[in-house]
C-alpha cells in the first residue's frame, strides 16, 4: 500500500519563492512548508522599507499591471493554488474558481484610486501635506506608511487580494500568515507580482509565510513593536484573543474580528406571490453566498407576517437554497455539526412551536421559530424568527452583527440609526449582500486609515 506525499507548500519572502522540496522542511498535518528563518521576516528599522518613498501612482499602475495577470484561464499561479486548495478549503473547486476569476476585481486602477480618495487622501499618502490651524500656523501630517503582520483568513480568496492591495497602497512592508485552509492564495498573488517587477519595490515589501497558528516560538518573537506597528488579524474568537495577549506600546491590533449576517423581511415582502418569490431568492442568496463560508452571509431572518404567510416563504427559500448559483452550491460539501444535527431533528418534534424545512443533508435547511435557536447556522441553515415588527429584532443585533440585509430596501431609512447604535456595521437591500465596493468602511472602519501611522511634523 502507498501513501501520497505531504502537500509542498511554497514560501514567498521579499521577492523569493522557497520552495520545501529544495530545502529544509517542517511538516505539517498533511503538507510541508520551508523551514522559516525569523530574521528574513523583518525588515529593520533602521532602513526605511523599500516602498516607502514610491509615488502612488506608480504604485497604482504597477498594481493595474499584475490585475491584467490576474487570469485563472492563463496564470499558472493561479491554476496551481486552486488545484492545490481543494484539499484543504471548505469551499468546492467550482467556488474556488469563481472567486479566482473575481480576484482582477481587486486590482483596478480606478477603483484603487477611489479607495484612496476616501480613506486616506492622495496628499497625505505620498509626503507631507500642509495644513494650517486656527492660529494659521502650518503643520504638516502624513500617513506614513506601516509595518504590518497579518494573520489571514482563508474562506475565501478575495481576502487575501485585499490584505495585498491595501498594504500596497499604504507602501509598508507586509508579513501575511497563511491559514491552514487557504495555504496557496496569497503565494500565487506574491508570485504574479514578481513577474510583472522582480525587483519593484512592492514586490520586494511582501513575505507570505505559515506557522501554526498561536505557536509561542514564532508569534512571540515577531510580534514585537520593534518590527511592527500592527497585528491585523482575520478569524474566529480564538485567534483574536490569541493576538490581543501580544498587544502592546507601540503594537496595536487591527481586528476583522468574527461577525454574524442577518436578514430583516417586512411583511411587504408576503403581500403577494411575486413578492414571496423575489424576496425569497434575494435571502437564499445571501445566506448560500460562498456556501455560508464567510460573516457576510445571512444565518437569521427576521421576518414580520402570519404564521401561514411565513411557512409558505419558508417552503420557496428552502427551495432556492437548493439552486446552485455563481458562489453557492446545489449541495455543500460541508455538513451542520453533528450536535446542531440532532438538536434539528429535535425541533422537528416540537410543531407548532417550531417549524422544519429540507434536511441536514447539505442542500438547504429552513428552520420557522419564535426565539433564534441555540446554534450557529451554517451549511446553508437558516433560521427564520417571526416577529411582530422590524423593530422587535434589535434585541437580537450586537457588536457581532455585520451586514443587515433587508427588504424592502426602503424600509432601512427607519430602522439604520436603530441598528448601528445596537452595533451593527453594514445595511444593505436584501440580496445585495456580495455589492461591496473599495473606499467604503469595513467591519465599522476604514482600513487604510487604521494600516498607516499618522504624523505631525509642527517645526
Amino acid at each position: 500500500m502507498t501513501t501520497s506525499a505531504p502537500t509542498a507548500v511554497p514560501h514567498f519572502i521579499r521577492g523569493e519563492l522557497r520552495d520545501p522540496r529544495a530545502s529544509a522542511a517542517v511538516e505539517h498535518d498533511g503538507f510541508t512548508t520551508p523551514a522559516l528563518e525569523l530574521d528574513e521576516l523583518v525588515w529593520p528599522r533602521t532602513q526605511p522599507g523599500p516602498a516607502f518613498d514610491v509615488p502612488l501612482a506608480e504604485i497604482i499602475d504597477f498594481l493595474a499591471a499584475v490585475g491584467e495577470r490576474m487570469d485563472l484561464e492563463t496564470n499558472p499561479h493561479l491554476q496551481h493554488a486552486l488545484e492545490a486548495s481543494a484539499a484543504f478549503s471548505a469551499l468546492g473547486p467550482r467556488i474556488l474558481a469563481q472567486g479566482y476569476r473575481g480576484l482582477r476585481q481587486a486590482f483596478d486602477p480606478d477603483k484603487l484610486w477611489f479607495q484612496v480618495d476616501h480613506e486616506v487622501g492622495r496628499d497625505v499618502l505620498d509626503g507631507w501635506k500642509e495644513v494650517p490651524d486656527l492660529t494659521g500656523q502650518v503643520r504638516r501630517i502624513r500617513a506614513f506608511p506601516p509595518r504590518l503582520v497579518h494573520i489571514m483568513a482563508g474562506n475565501a480568496p478575495g481576502v487575501t487580494a485585499a490584505s495585498i492591495v491595501r498594504g500596497a497602497l499604504t507602501k509598508g512592508v507586509h508579513l501575511l500568515k497563511l491559514p491552514s485552509n487557504d495555504l496557496f492564495t496569497g503565494t500565487a498573488l506574491l508570485r504574479t507580482m514578481a513577474e510583472v517587477g522582480p525587483n519593484h519595490p512592492v514586490t520586494q515589501s511582501f513575505s507570505c509565510v505559515y506557522w501554526r497558528g498561536g505557536d509561542p516560538e514564532v508569534e512571540s518573537a515577531l510580534f514585537r513593536a520593534q518590527y511592527f506597528d500592527r497585528l491585523v488579524a482575520w478569524g474566529g474568537d480564538a485567534a483574536i484573543r490569541s493576538a490581543l495577549q501580544y498587544v502592546a506600546p507601540g503594537f496595536d491590533l487591527v481586528s476583522f474580528d468574527p461577525k454574524v449576517s442577518i436578514s430583516l423581511l417586512g411583511r411587504e415582502a408576503l403581500a403577494s406571490e411575486e413578492a414571496m418569490r423575489t424576496s425569497a431568492a434575494a435571502a437564499a442568496y445571501d445566506a448560500s453566498l460562498f456556501n455560508q463560508e464567510v460573516c457576510a452571509a445571512s444565518r437569521f431572518v427576521y421576518a414580520e407576517g402570519d404564521r401561514d404567510d411565513l411557512v409558505r416563504w419558508c417552503e420557496l427559500l428552502v427551495s432556492e437554497l437548493g439552486v446552485e448559483r455563481d458562489l453557492a452550491d446545489a449541495v455543500v460539501p460541508t455538513l451542520l455539526p453533528a450536535d446542531a444535527r440532532a438538536e434539528v431533528e429535535v425541533l422537528r418534534s416540537m410543531s407548532p412551536a417550531y417549524d422544519v424545512f429540507g434536511a441536514t443533508d447539505g442542500t438547504g435547511l429552513v428552520i420557522l421559530s419564535e426565539d433564534p435557536v441555540g446554534f450557529h447556522p451554517s451549511a446553508k441553515t437558516v433560521n427564520v424568527v417571526q416577529v411582530s415588527s422590524l423593530h422587535d429584532a434589535l434585541q437580537y443585533v450586537n457588536v457581532a452583527t455585520q451586514t443587515v440585509g433587508i427588504f424592502p430596501p426602503a424600509r432601512g431609512a427607519e430602522l439604520r440609526d436603530s441598528l448601528a447604535a445596537h452595533g451593527m456595521q453594514r445595511l444593505v437591500p436584501l440580496g445585495q449582500v456580495l455589492n461591496v465596493a473599495p473606499g467604503y468602511p469595513h467591519d465599522g472602519f476604514f482600513a487604510l486609515h487604521r494600516f498607516v501611522k499618522w504624523l505631525v511634523d509642527e517645526c
